[in-house]
């Protein structure tokens, strides 16, 4: 019997609990722990220490295999660097609303791994195919990396927090009551307020970035 228990025991490597990591996050948790973790699979959760120094360097390498994934998702021409961004971005958003128990550490970790490393590569890549060099460069990658994991984390938070796999979700959860006398534009604009979606409101921002940086590169 002892053999047989021995036989069955996972071997684990840092690619076995990274897989089991996304796993455990695409169920929709808010967090994952390492007990949850361990109980996947079937392992003892200190044992995931031995191959990741702490819980932050689990996250980190768990946050990293997304950025990673989401950058080799991207496999339009070079040429085509707007629209290499734009599904960059959208696959950002994705794949945090997804597995949002990693993507909303996109706030706080900076991995210095290799799927970061891709995904920086690759926007930096971007921008200069459409002529952008130097500070001015660098202004813009900085802007749109911060725009895209930021906003994406915060989305993937507030899914989460709802229940909510819609494709679109309200950017404001509850309508805003304001006294028109105090808070005149608020009223006034309301409904449109209500009106606005999160991912559009996302698309929008990475969009913004973008037509600057062909402005920019028109200045040049």
């Amino acid at each position: 019997m002892a053999n047989d228990k021995a036989s069955t025991r996972v071997r684990l490597d840092r690619a076995v609990i990274i897989e089991a990591g996304m796993e455990l996050a695409a169920t929709g948790v808010a967090s994952i722990s390492v007990r949850d973790l361990g109980a996947r699979l079937g392992a003892d959760p200190t044992a995931i220490y031995r191959h990741f120094a702490s819980k932050e360097a689990l996250m980190g390498a768990l946050l990293d295999e997304l950025n990673g994934r989401a950058a080799a998702s991207v496999s339009l021409p070079v040429e085509e660097w707007a629209d290499r961004l734009r599904a960059l971005a959208e696959e950002t958003l994705a794949l945090y609303v997804r597995h949002p128990a990693i993507g909303t550490e996109a706030t706080t970790l900076t991995t210095h791994g290799p799927g970061e490393l891709a995904a920086i590569e690759l926007m930096l890549d971007a921008l200069h195919q459409a002529g952008l060099r130097g500070q001015t460069l660098v202004h813009h990658y900085a802007l749109l990396a911060s725009h895209v994991l930021s906003v994406a984390a915060g989305i993937a938070r507030a899914r989460a927090v709802a229940e909510d796999d819609d494709a679109d979700s309200p950017w404001i959860d509850s309508p805003l009551l304001a006294d028109p006398r105090q808070f005149p534009l608020i009223a006034e604009h309301s409904v449109l307020l209500s009106d606005l979606q999160d991912r559009e409101l996302f698309l929008l921002g990475v969009d913004v970035i973008l037509e600057s940086a062909a402005r920019a590169a028109a200045q040049d």
